[in-house]
Formats: C-alpha cells, sequence, structure tokens
C-alpha cells in the first residue's frame, strides 16, 4: 500500500509540473521553414510553456529547456531493423517527421515534429557529422526508447549547480559517484549527449595541452548536460528561421509595427518622452515632471524594468 501511495504522490507531482501554460503569443520562429530545412541527427532546442520549463530556465540562466533529436520521417532511417523498432512504437502516419525526446511522467518517446508548432524552436545542427555517424547516432537514441525519465538525475544536476558550501553534505550531488542513478533511465540533455558521444562527435569537450604542445580532448560527463549546452557549442553550427525573417535588405524597416508598447507586467513599463534632451537629465528608472519636455522630438525610456 505505501508503495502505491508513493506512485500516486509522484503521479501527481509529476502532472503538476508537466502542466503548460498556453500558447498564447505568436512563436518567433517560422516553423514551416524550420520544419522544411530540419536535417537526421539536428538538436532541436525547445523553450517549453510548463511550471518544470520555469525551474530548468531558473537553473541553467538559459531560455532552452528541453532538447529533442530530429530523425526525419521512417524512410529516412536507413537500418532497416531501427526503422522496424520506431515504426512499431509510432502509430501515427509513417510521412511525419519525427523526435526522439526524454519527457518527465513519459519517458524516452518519439513524437512527431509539428507537436512543437506553436513553440521557440531553434536547431542546433552538428557541424560536419558524417551521414553514417548521423544514423548512428540515430541509433543509439532509438534504442533508449522506452527509457523512464531520471528525476534523481535532473535533482541531482539542480544540486551540483548550487555551492558546495551552500547545501549540507547529505544533500551534494551524486552524479559522480560510483553507479550513480539507474543505467535505463535518462534525461533529453544527457541522452542526446551520449548519443554523440558514442560518435566520438564533440559538444563541449574538455581539453588540455600536453607539455609538447600535443592537444588532447576528454569526454565530459553526459549527465552534466543541459539543453544550453547544445546552443554554446563551438561544434554545433546555430540556425534559426525566425517570423517574419529579414534576408532581404532593410526589410526591418517595413515590420508592421505598432505604435503601442505591450506590457506583460509592471516591471515592463514604458514611458514616451518628447524631447530627447530631457531624457538625458534623468536617470533609468526615474520619469521628469510635468510640463517639461516640449513637443518635437520622441524617444522611448525603459522606466521600472527591475
Amino acid at each position: 500500500m505505501a508503495r502505491g501511495l508513493k506512485a500516486w504522490i509522484a503521479a501527481r507531482i509529476t502532472r503538476w509540473l508537466t502542466h503548460e501554460s498556453s500558447a498564447e503569443q505568436t512563436p518567433l520562429c517560422d516553423f514551416e521553414r524550420l520544419s522544411y530545412e530540419i536535417r537526421p541527427a539536428d538538436v532541436l532546442l525547445v523553450e517549453g510553456r510548463a511550471r518544470v520549463s520555469n525551474v530548468i530556465k531558473n537553473l541553467t540562466q538559459s531560455p532552452w529547456t528541453h532538447s529533442a533529436l530530429y530523425i526525419g520521417r521512417l524512410a529516412d532511417i536507413d537500418d532497416p531493423s531501427v526503422r522496424e523498432h520506431v515504426s512499431y512504437l509510432y502509430d501515427g502516419d509513417p510521412n511525419d517527421p519525427l523526435v526522439i525526446e526524454a519527457l518527465l511522467g513519459e519517458g524516452t518517446v518519439v513524437h512527431p515534429l509539428h507537436k512543437y508548432r506553436r513553440d521557440h524552436l531553434r536547431i542546433c545542427r552538428p557541424t560536419g557529422l558524417s551521414r553514417s555517424d548521423a544514423q548512428r547516432v540515430i541509433r543509439f537514441a532509438v534504442s533508449h526508447l522506452g527509457c523512464e525519465y531520471d528525476i534523481r538525475q535532473l535533482l541531482d544536476l539542480a544540486r551540483f549547480l548550487f555551492p558546495y558550501g551552500v547545501l549540507p553534505r547529505q544533500w551534494r550531488s551524486s552524479l559522480f559517484e560510483h553507479n550513480a542513478g539507474i543505467p535505463t533511465r535518462t534525461v533529453c540533455s544527457s541522452m542526446l549527449a551520449a548519443a554523440f558521444n558514442d560518435v566520438h562527435f564533440p559538444v563541449l569537450p574538455v581539453m588540455q595541452r600536453r607539455e609538447d604542445g600535443e592537444l588532447r580532448l576528454y569526454k565530459r560527463n553526459a549527465r552534466l548536460y543541459t539543453p544550453r549546452d547544445f546552443d554554446y557549442s563551438p561544434y554545433f553550427e546555430i540556425i534559426k528561421y525566425p517570423c517574419p525573417g529579414l534576408k532581404d535588405r532593410a526589410l526591418y524597416r517595413d515590420l508592421p509595427w505598432e505604435e503601442e508598447y505591450i506590457c506583460r507586467d509592471r516591471r515592463d513599463r514604458m514611458v514616451r518622452l518628447l524631447d530627447l534632451n530631457v531624457a538625458r537629465q534623468y536617470p533609468q528608472g526615474t520619469p521628469p515632471p510635468p510640463n517639461s519636455v516640449n513637443e518635437g522630438e520622441a524617444v522611448s525610456v525603459e522606466v521600472d524594468r527591475g
């Protein structure tokens, strides 16, 4: 009975953490262009909308809270056994572009790419990765389908990011302990880092130069990776497809701007001043007194953004 109660409590907490807010704003990226240009073995970064996403944002100081591996359509998978395994686990349209991801409450699963149509996305493309190694990365990820999400690893990572002097010894991270965690569990970024480690493709390796000048690379612990590391890595090409785009010369001048500002909360207030000289006289956060500006020159100054 105690085990059943524990599972019930864990399920309720997971459901609360994974609850997503509605996508009220138009996403910053052009999903149609992104879905056309993305390639197998690309890493897809997602700015999540769930409660747990806000926790990850605070821990990693990055907007990217989730990472997934794009594997293409079923026909894009070269290995027949891997293709058959994915088709067995995915009962949707075989022509759907697919991603593999580790999700809290679901484990490692395969989902269609259009699941993220309403989210802010970014592509991280491994520079120079060969097709054969890309297929090996996909094979590695497919082999983890069905694995549970490692909540302990997420908590360990959170504890690892805190200074050791702040936490009691029994609360400190166990990421480097022998046999820490359960081998059949994973989190999104750790599974992807391990997949690229499997083909010796660097994400954020540790570099050391020997006395003879020879440079040596060492693989980092895959459990330490977070989604932002793929964005930060110099070995991944960052690809953005903004909506609308700015490819044409001076196109930004023709964007359909509105005159009014949209404020998310009180800290995001904006005030319009009519005189640039007056704006320079008063420090940021201090509005000028009434009737102290002249008509003519318009300028915007941020107020109370802190």
